[in-house]
């Protein structure tokens, strides 16, 4: 899932207005950050894979210690603790780690059943939406669309660089997801992937900074 993590990261901010978007964006990706960096140590695995799903090309042979429900507590109680160090702020600390954790479970209702349950066991789950590319359009849709309006909702802009950064953000969104769905195969090379990824989240995460800095909750 691509769309629907930052959905949710967008609609997270009514429930944890002093968090920034930038943070809630960071909390929502977070085991995907880590993902690529333990590709290029070969911790973890992936194989390009052309048509192994309708939606995506990627098949996820070992990710336990970033994509296992275990990992995904581990990671989110890291999260929220290390956010709670620094702002005192336990209410937002607690949607920090939950954002963390809910990478796993939005995750499992669209890969195949290649997600494991914890870093040493073989179970592996899920509900394979990306099978169907129209469902999955149509689910990442709803949850970005709803995420959006949330914020929207609880937030006003409070000068120029609050709306267009909104708007660049979204516009940027919805291009990166058409090229994910229609695009070609990714560079069957690690490196390429970490350069690809990296260049995605710095772009992302530096129009969310600017957005939400220059946008107050109502």
């Amino acid at each position: 899932m691509f769309l629907g993590h930052y959905g949710l990261a967008f609609g997270a901010k009514k429930a944890a207005p002093k968090v920034s978007l930038l943070t809630l964006f960071v909390a929502v990706e977070f085991v995907d950050i880590l993902w690529p960096f333990l590709l290029l140590l070969d911790v973890e695995k992936v194989k390009i894979h052309p048509g192994f799903t309708a939606v995506t090309h990627f098949e996820f042979l070992h990710y336990p210690y970033t994509h296992s429900l275990v990992m995904g507590v581990v990671w989110g109680l890291v999260c929220g603790a290390v956010y709670w160090l620094f702002q005192k702020d336990l209410r937002s600390a607690l949607v920090v780690g939950l954002a963390v954790l809910s990478h796993w479970f939005l995750d499992v209702i669209v890969h195949v059943p290649d997600l494991p349950l914890t870093p040493f066991g073989g179970i592996k789950v899920g509900m394979g939406m990306w099978n169907s590319l129209p469902l999955t359009v149509l689910t990442e849709s709803v949850i970005f669309i709803a995420g959006v309006w949330i914020y929207i909702k609880n937030t006003r802009a409070i000068n120029g660089k609050g709306k267009w950064g909104l708007f660049s953000l979204i516009t940027f969104f919805v291009i990166a997801e058409l090229f994910n769905m229609f695009g070609p195969p990714p560079e069957d090379s690690i490196p390429a992937l970490l350069g690809s990824f990296v260049v995605l989240q710095v772009i992302v995460l530096g129009l969310a900074h600017l957005t939400d800095r220059n946008r107050e909750v109502v």
